[in-house]
């Protein structure tokens, strides 16, 4: 979203152009339809107004969510993509765990693998249900603080990676998950300093507007993803 509208398929096209090797998009389930957006409300990136979830389908195709971009849906930003890059799919939405499996069940009937693909949430129920219905699918469990038990909530989950807000990352809490067997990575990082603080802690992968500038010149051992 550093040059293209957030979560429309010209923003996947500009991060494949600038070479991320994994995309994150944020899903909501709306009247049987799998949609990439991020906020509960449209507002801030549509011309449209209200809650996104108590909007019909089309209505939502109909809105202008910058640049003339529709809100896409789950399966035109797979066809946009096409193998060239991983997948990070943020369950967003309530009861999305289950049709995000089902699409992902088709999807690897076409080409797309367990290495290519990876299922974040802060909704932790969201990402159990998703353990039950897929047991191999890469799964990152989100959270915004520092918990007590540092990376606990991630090995309780069977996920493959916890993923922190900058905001709160520290030594301790990379140090501990990583002796869990967890990758640890961090968002949103784009200003180079907090790009070269984030090499320094030793995490694993960063979401970011701008991913030029994680990969620049090679000077960050990380790319924006995984593995």
């Amino acid at each position: 979203m550093g040059h293209a509208p957030e979560n429309t398929l010209l923003s996947i096209r500009k991060a494949l152009e600038l070479g991320a090797p994994c995309i994150e998009l944020d899903v909501y389930s709306v009247d049987g339809h799998l949609v990439v957006f991020h906020d509960s409300r449209l507002e801030r990136t549509t011309n449209g107004t209200g809650y996104l979830l108590d909007q019909p389908f089309d209505d939502l195709r109909a809105l202008d969510a910058g640049k003339g971009e529709k809100i896409p849906t789950l399966n035109e930003a797979f066809e946009t993509i096409q193998l060239k890059a991983g997948v990070n799919i943020e369950l967003k939405g309530p009861d999305t765990a289950r049709p995000v499996a089902e699409f992902i069940f088709g999807m690897k009937e076409i080409g797309w693998n367990d290495d290519l693909l990876l299922i974040s949430s802060f909704n932790h129920r969201e990402l159990s249900l998703m353990r039950r219905l897929d047991p191999k699918i890469k799964l990152g469990a989100m959270m915004v603080g520092l918990p007590v038990d540092d990376a606990a909530f991630g090995e309780s989950l069977n996920a493959y990676s916890v993923h922190l807000s900058s905001e709160f990352i520290d030594p301790r809490f990379v140090k501990d998950a990583h002796a869990r067997g967890l990758r640890v990575f961090v968002f949103t990082v784009d200003l180079y300093e907090d790009i070269e603080k984030m090499r320094g802690l030793g995490v694993n992968g960063v979401f970011t507007n701008y991913p030029e500038r994680v990969l620049k010149n090679n000077t960050v051992t990380f790319a924006a993803g995984w593995p």
